[in-house]
């Protein structure tokens, strides 16, 4: 089970290890022969939908944007920045989890506020004094 440790009160949303897909597969870039010899890559799918995470969660990491969360509700994760395979599974479950703790935070509601009465007064000078600054650069006609 990997657990997605996140503040607030979905604190502690895990994700088990039979819901992740993770395939090697070759990386790309630089290494000579040994790039095109060995599967030291990792693919990491994760289906949301089909997850147990609690209902919010999914909600929110599928409203998150990110691009890689596909339209069918897929994460994917690619991790080639390693040369061994294990150090690479780690790193694509840690970015998973950074993934789903970020979905699990709560949002703070947003309090619609008005300017104050001094802020208004305050941007009102400003653009009186910008208009005579502007005005003062017009040719003077005789």
């Amino acid at each position: 089970m990997v657990a997605a440790k996140a503040g607030g009160a979905a604190a502690g949303v895990s994700i088990p290890e039979e819901e992740i897909d993770i395939s090697a597969i070759r990386a790309g870039g630089p290494g000579g022969q040994n790039v095109n010899k060995v599967s030291n890559a990792v693919h990491l799918r994760f289906d949301v939908r089909a997850s147990s995470l609690p209902e919010a969660v999914k909600q929110r990491l599928l409203a998150l944007g990110d691009a890689r969360v596909t339209r069918t509700g897929v994460v994917v994760i690619k991790a080639q920045r390693h040369r061994s395979l294990e150090l690479n599974r780690a790193e694509a479950i840690a970015r998973l989890e950074a993934l789903v703790a970020a979905a699990a935070r709560v949002p703070k509601p947003r309090r619609p506020t008005r300017p104050s009465r001094g802020a208004k007064q305050r941007r009102l000078e400003a653009k009186t004094r910008r208009s005579q600054i502007k005005a003062a650069r017009a040719k003077v006609s005789l």
